[in-house]
């Protein structure tokens, strides 16, 4: 990977994230994990801590005030690595902890984020619902006030991380006749009296597999709302341009992996009395590969670079997320027909690539719900 463009401070940051995670999450652990679908509880650590899990979290929290561009490169360099503890690391520092920097209130943000960063505490978001994933308008779980508490009822699906989460930002409706103006943020405590969660098995991510989350009648403090009542909307799209970005992040990075584990494999498999890289079919291909993660990480620079300057970026930051995971996907498809039957085995790891890469169009946002969003952003 090409780091021109980069700071001396970020270079040395992409270089000090591979050595860590070259050390405590060899390939052979990556694999191990893999096959028995376990969250990487040892590597999580290390990079919490190393300081890492505070990048981009205020100073006043014990975070590094680091940039937009800093998580890309960081994310990048993680999902290089290995694309599952980038995910990880996303799922609480971004998905949840987010939610909880923002809008918190500040004795709550005071006590959880500082738990964040040291990875004494883990995070999910609930979103999505069994009857409809970026529907938010007609989502069906339930918070009413009793009290000193909400009492929340529903169920969500696909929530990645929520067996091994502390916390959930928890999306529920409020006012069930206002749509989107009805919809409020919780910080729920995943062990909570009335909620229960559930594994589900799933074809690729299997390190921060989903789940399903039943919620009973489950009561949450009424300071733990993330924000004000029925105004969650407006804060949920603000933290969701951040999750495109690093989305993006996560699929350029992980394209890069795939073109260099390709291209070592082609050089050394011989075919006809010549390594396979000699034809020039398979050079385009290859070619085509380095195209598409170069454009990724082009992609996801530049959206980096608008959020940092306080552009909200919103059809830039779908785009980001679209091309990105497209080109994730293709990549890895291209290179299991490069390897051929050897990347449809489980003895190499193309077969992960793949498994792991097809989620991105799909998760956080459908890449169809992605172009509607450029083409409301675009007046269409």
């Amino acid at each position: 990977m090409n780091l021109t463009g980069l700071s001396d401070e970020q270079r040395m940051m992409h270089d000090s994230v591979l050595d860590l995670l070259g050390r405590v999450l060899p390939e052979s652990k990556i694999r191990e994990l893999d096959r028995a679908g376990e969250f990487p509880h040892e590597a999580y650590q290390a990079l919490a801590d190393a300081g890492w899990m505070g990048l981009i979290y205020p100073e006043k929290y014990g975070g590094m005030g680091g940039s937009w561009k800093d998580l890309a490169v960081l994310i990048e360099a993680m999902s290089y690595h290995y694309g599952g503890i980038a995910t990880a690391y996303l799922t609480t520092v971004m998905y949840g902890g987010m939610h909880v920097v923002r809008h918190a209130r500040e004795d709550v943000a005071a006590r959880i984020v500082p738990k964040i960063i040291s990875g004494e505490v883990k995070m999910a978001i609930g979103l999505t619902e069994p009857g409809g994933g970026s529907d938010v308008a007609g989502m069906k779980t339930r918070a009413v006030r009793d009290g000193d508490n909400y009492v929340v009822n529903g169920s969500k699906v696909y929530i990645t991380c929520a067996h091994v989460a502390d916390y959930i930002a928890l999306i529920a409706k409020t006012d069930m006749d206002a749509g989107r103006n009805g919809v409020s943020v919780f910080l729920l405590d995943a062990r909570a009296p009335g909620v229960t969660i559930r594994p589900l098995e799933m074809l690729g991510r299997r390190t921060t597999h989903a789940n399903e989350v039943f919620l009973e009648d489950v009561r949450i403090p009424a300071d733990h709302i993330l924000g004000e009542e029925n105004k969650g909307w407006r804060n949920l799209m603000g933290c969701l341009n951040g999750e495109r970005m690093a989305l993006a992040a996560v699929s350029s990075g992980n394209s890069f992996k795939i073109v260099d584990y390709t291209l070592a494999y082609a050089r050394e498999r011989k075919a006809f009395g010549q390594p396979i890289t000699s034809f020039q079919v398979l050079q385009h291909k290859i070619v085509d590969m380095r195209m598409l993660a170069e454009t990724a990480r082009l992609f996801t620079h530049r959206v980096a670079e608008l959020l940092d300057v306080g552009d909200p970026a919103l059809a830039e930051t779908a785009m980001a997320k679209t091309i990105s995971t497209d080109a994730n996907f293709r990549c890895a498809d291209m290179g299991l027909q490069i390897m051929g039957g050897a990347g449809y085995t489980m003895d190499y790891d193309m077969q992960m690539f793949f498994r792991d890469s097809r989620v991105g169009p799909i998760g956080g946002g459908s890449n169809e719900i992605q172009r509607n969003i450029v083409a409301k952003q675009m007046g269409l």
